[in-house]
């Protein structure tokens, strides 16, 4: 497959030649039938032969002759025309008197001699010697053209990919001012840029430059922006790469353009060489098959040496951004290489507020738009789900014929973007709807109730993406911490829609797999991760999720035995069960709310935060 692949590619250029050398036949023949065309149009007066010539010269119907070359041409008495052609090499008239034509007549006949045009000259004599040169001249132009860029392309391929960030795409240039939130961050990526800019400030105490500069989150947090941010921000030249792009089918070729980056980052030192998604090309060695001589191996083990070996500049700054921190080496994590981690987290309240309004600038918003309830209802979100809800919001707008943006579109758009689009055309039956309403006041009904459960904003029974209902519940403030009472409250709360069923119907439907399949998963990492278990402890049995195929870690999966194991399903189900009989117990002893709540939604198909709770008040 390999010697294929290089076959192909080193065959290109005849490919390419052959596709000229059709190109330019296909002209010629054109030009060919052109001329002929060209030609016969000319030539549109009857032919005749040299001894009907004699005949009529004879006869007397001959007014004039004209000669030019081998070509005859009569005018007749009655103006018509005829041509003829005589033999090559001899005069006109002694190939007439040869083939009898009367002396006396023959003189009597206006006869004219014309010259040969230079055009005709040209096409008859000239061009039969100079086209067959010419065609061989231009194919062997085209194969040592297509052999020179195929040779070019040879010695270009270990080359760099790095380019050099001007503007790029001629976009807005991003600064920090640009970047909403991140404090932190980019006050340890300011430090870095300021560094580069008045180096003796921090040299004269002693202080080295960080050779390596690693943003860590999750996606969409923000760490691209970032480097763009810093790549205005910085006087000096910033080299961004991709790190999909070292890595080869050829071994040898990614570490070839980790050189090459280098050496053109050290030519313009000080710089910035960033380089996204390097966890393409530093993940763990030793993790699987393929050995010390693996492509992707090889080239960690220049970037490695590039950073911090034997012989290193100080003037070039490597940035990098992953999402994937604990697959990344340990040799390229150390200090030396790597010296700074900065930690990307997901924006909080203030910070969501703010990154609207940086992606909400460039939006006609209405006058009555607040955008504090829309980041109090985007708990979780990054900074890029931000700019895609205000980007949802825009075409809700457009959609509906609208000149501005208004708080009723980022709304639904917030909807739209958590659950998937509005799927009115699901219509269900009068039962299917009577059972999702108390399904739904169900779980509005017993967040309610508990007093560790977060705020009902909404209720509504109309299907979006593949569930008949949601309920939404919101938190106040941010939260980094959990309790075990809050957890106990969620479990209640997933399950109240199971329970409310199950009163109400005195069975269950498969509408309650997902909340079943939550609560599981949820009342699990309460027993495994978070220690949360009596009968257990504060015992750690995480299960490993990032397993390599044939790798050193895939007999460790579980850190503990089948007993444990049995006594982990008794801790969860213990939860689950304690979670159902809560939420039982609640919407037993407030079944009339329960129905009033179920009776509204079947009317309206939507409850806002203030009609809910001037139902449960």
């Amino acid at each position: 497959m390999i010697a294929r692949a290089i076959f192909l590619y080193y065959n290109q250029p005849m490919k390419s030649f052959m596709r000229y050398f059709l190109i330019v036949f296909l002209i010629l023949l054109g030009l060919a039938g052109l001329t002929a065309l060209f030609d016969s149009s000319l030539k549109s007066p009857t032919t005749i032969p040299l001894s009907d010539v004699v005949t009529k010269i004879d006869n007397g119907s001959v007014k004039e002759m004209s000669i030019q070359g081998d070509d005859i041409q009569l005018t007749l008495n009655d103006g018509s025309q005829v041509n003829s052609k005589k033999e090559t090499g001899t005069s006109v008239f002694e190939s007439l008197l040869n083939l009898g034509a009367d002396k006396g007549k023959l003189a009597a006949v206006k006869t004219e001699v014309k010259d040969q045009s230079g055009l005709s000259a040209f096409l008859s004599n000239v061009l039969p010697i100079v086209l067959p040169f010419l065609l061989i001249w231009l194919i062997f132009w085209f194969m040592f053209r297509q052999a020179q860029k195929g040779s070019a392309q040879t010695f270009s391929f270990g080359k760099s990919k790095a380019r050099l960030a001007n503007n790029v795409g001629g976009r807005k240039p991003v600064t920090f001012g640009d970047v909403a939130g991140l404090l932190e961050a980019k006050e340890e990526i300011s430090e870095v840029v300021e560094f580069l800019r008045d180096p003796k400030k921090f040299q004269k105490l002693g202080a080295r430059i960080p050779r390596g500069v690693l943003l860590v989150g999750a996606p969409g947090t923000g760490k691209t922006l970032l480097a763009r941010a810093v790549a205005n921000e910085a006087n000096v030249p910033f080299y961004f790469v991709s790190g999909s792009e070292f890595v080869e089918m050829f071994v040898g070729v990614g570490a070839n353009r980790v050189r090459d980056t280098f050496e053109l980052a050290k030519k313009t030192a000080p710089s910035i060489i960033f380089v996204d998604e390097i966890d393409a090309v530093g993940r763990h060695r030793g993790a699987g098959l393929g050995g010390g001589h693996d492509e992707r191996e090889q080239t960690l083990n220049q970037i490695l040496v590039e950073m911090d070996g034997f012989d290193t500049n100080d003037a070039v700054i490597v940035m990098a951004a992953t999402n994937r921190p604990d697959i990344l080496d340990p040799a390229l994590l150390r200090p030396g290489r790597f010296d700074r981690r900065v930690v990307l987290d997901e924006p909080s309240l203030k910070d969501r507020e703010a990154i609207l309004k940086i992606h909400a600038l460039d939006k006609p918003l209405a006058k009555n738009v607040d955008l504090t309830p829309i980041a109090q209802r985007t708990v979780g979100f990054s900074g890029a789900d931000l700019a895609n809800l205000l980007n949802e919001s825009a075409i809700l707008a457009a959609r509906a014929n609208q000149t501005e943006i208004t708080q009723l579109n980022i709304l639904e758009a917030i909807e739209k973007v958590i659950l998937g689009p509005e799927r009115r055309s699901h219509v269900m039956s009068k039962k299917e709807k009577e059972i999702t309403a108390y399904h739904e006041a169900g779980h509005a009904l017993v967040a309610h109730s508990l007093p560790h459960s977060d705020p009902v904003h909404k209720i509504s029974i109309i299907s979006r993406g593949r569930g008949l209902g949601y309920t939404m519940k919101v938190a106040s403030e941010d939260k980094y911490l959990k309790s075990k009472p809050e957890f106990e409250a969620e479990l209640a709360m997933l399950l109240a829609g199971y329970a409310a069923e199950k009163l109400i119907f005195k069975q269950t439907t498969t509408g309650a797999s997902n909340d079943l399949k939550v609560a599981s998963e949820l009342a699990r990492r309460m027993v495994t991760q978070f220690g949360m278990s009596e009968v257990l402890g504060p015992v750690s049995f995480h299960e490993k999720d990032d397993l390599v195929f044939l790798g050193k870690d895939l007999s460790s999966a579980k850190n503990y035995s089948e007993t444990i194991a049995y006594q982990i399903d008794t801790e969860i189900k213990k939860f689950v069960s304690r979670g159902l009989a809560i939420a039982k117990k609640v919407l037993s002893a407030k079944i009339d709310k329960l129905n009033l709540i179920a009776t509204e939604l079947i009317k309206k198909e939507t409850l806002e935060q203030k009609e809910f709770y001037a139902l449960v008040r």
